[in-house]
């Protein structure tokens, strides 16, 4: 048996595939433990870790300088608290998902000599994975083309894909729902484990636009924030469109698979469960992002042939309206959507990231001379 220490941010981007490689890693009789931040609370209760460590971290980010300072200090702190951890833990390897929280851990572990891996989940190279790059022996990967991975050319790099949990891969492949003129059609709104208010107002006007008799065949699933909740609910209340709403969905992948059509962000998790699903989607990546990280996840899967990307700035609740006409009068061309999804979907990810966590901790182990645990 071996000891994992897995590191990510405590929001379900990050959270989400560390969960799945901790399934994976136990189920090969290996101990798990997770190094994250405080926002493990709302995302990260269920996690299969032997424990869970609670690490300061912050964003070393602004032009003030006082809370550049301050910054500085929780991250010194941080690296003291995941230092004593890891040293008591004495971990075979750690593996970080990225994220400003990754940072003490990662560093801890460097300078404890803790061979790392660093996952990247989106299409671009975050800029916390970038600076931690020069501190790991191995960069997995979740798309074929990594922005900014070039820079690290000394850097070992592996494509594992993204990982996603078990209730994931149980709904890979699973036969896309007939569709015709008549019966019900299907639809998930999803803006991510944080929402998306763009979503809340733009997707329920869109719906008023349509036709009646389509609107009265729709089944709509939106997540929405809990202060944004009431108006959506009135404004499908005035289309007459019946609507589930909740802030958080927990059968999320399961509605997927039930889905025809998905509306949504463009986070990594997002990108990769409709990919090994296999569900076509309209996806609205978050603007200003750093490095639109988001544009070049939504963009892979349009390119592949499983999805359309409308940017925030110009969709309107008409163009929106419009292209649910255009793709929901043409099932032929949802269900072509949803194969070329599947297609571009790695749902043995998580086989490939925990494989590679066991050569790197068996490096470790021979370079060391320790005896197997």
């Amino acid at each position: 048996m071996k000891t994992f220490v897995l590191i990510a941010g405590g929001t379900g981007g990050h959270l989400f595939p560390a969960m799945a490689l901790a399934q994976e890693l136990i189920r090969r009789g290996h101990a798990v433990e997770l190094m994250t931040d405080h926002r493990v609370e709302s995302y990260g209760a269920d996690f299969p870790a032997r424990q869970i460590h609670v690490v300061p971290a912050a964003t070393p980010s602004g032009a003030n300088p006082v809370r550049m300072a301050g910054a500085a200090l929780t991250i010194a702190r941080g690296i003291g608290v995941a230092w004593r951890g890891l040293r008591r833990l004495r971990p075979d390897a750690v593996i970080g998902f990225g994220g400003y929280p990754t940072f003490p851990p990662f560093i801890a572990a460097s300078l404890l000599g803790i061979p790392g891996i660093l996952h990247e989940q989106n299409a671009v190279m975050g800029r916390a994975n970038r600076a931690l790059a020069r501190f790991a022996d191995v960069l997995a990967m979740s798309f074929p083309a990594t922005r900014f991975a070039e820079k690290h050319g000394n850097l070992e790099k592996v494509l594992t894909g993204n990982p996603v949990r078990d209730r994931v891969r149980a709904l890979a492949g699973r036969p896309y729902p007939a569709l015709d003129g008549k019966g019900p059609v299907r639809l998930v709104v999803t803006g991510g484990s944080q929402g998306a208010r763009v979503l809340s107002d733009v997707v329920p006007l869109a719906i008023a636009l349509l036709p009646e008799e389509l609107r009265r065949r729709l089944h709509i699933v939106q997540q929405a924030r809990p202060e944004d909740i009431d108006r959506v609910a009135e404004s499908y209340r005035r289309s007459r469109t019946g609507v589930e709403l909740a802030a958080f969905i927990p059968d999320l992948p399961e509605r997927i698979a039930e889905a025809h059509l998905v509306i949504g962000r463009a986070g990594a998790s997002t990108v990769t469960e409709l990919c090994v699903i296999g569900r076509p989607a309209i996806l609205i990546p978050l603007p200003g992002a750093l490095d639109s990280d988001q544009m070049h996840n939504g963009l892979f899967l349009e390119e592949g042939g499983g999805g359309w990307v409308a940017e925030q700035a110009t969709v309107s609740p008409q163009s929106l309206a419009n292209r649910l006409l255009e793709l929901l009068a043409d099932p032929g061309r949802l269900e072509a959507a949803a194969a070329a999804a599947l297609s571009l979907g790695q749902p043995q990810a998580v086989e490939k990231l925990a494989d590679l966590a066991e050569m790197l901790a068996g490096r470790h182990i021979q370079s060391e001379g320790r005896p197997m645990k």
